[in-house]
């Protein structure tokens, strides 16, 4: 599995399913660059050590339908552009 923290260059794959959950070995915060992954409708990322907040970039994750974190040690408020997203 993935060791260390999320670069913002995973903005550059054409990533439609990124599931990197019950890895343990992802520490720091999620970068703002997810939210330049259009295409992306799976992001699994629970179980793991990632903190800070959830960026506001996520609710320009239009094609999303899968989006999990429990299990991390994020903080602060739901931001309300996850309101955005599609069900």
């Amino acid at each position: 599995g993935m060791i260390g923290t999320l670069p913002p260059e995973i903005a550059l794959l054409p990533l439609v399913h990124l599931d990197l959950s019950k890895n343990d070995q992802i520490f720091g915060s999620i970068p703002t660059e997810i939210g330049l992954l259009s295409q992306l409708q799976v992001l699994a990322l629970e179980e793991n050590n990632l903190s800070g907040s959830i960026p506001t970039e996520i609710g320009l994750l239009s094609n999303l339908e899968t989006f999990s974190l429990q299990k991390n040690k994020i903080e602060g408020l739901i931001c309300s552009e996850i309101g955005l997203l599609n069900q």
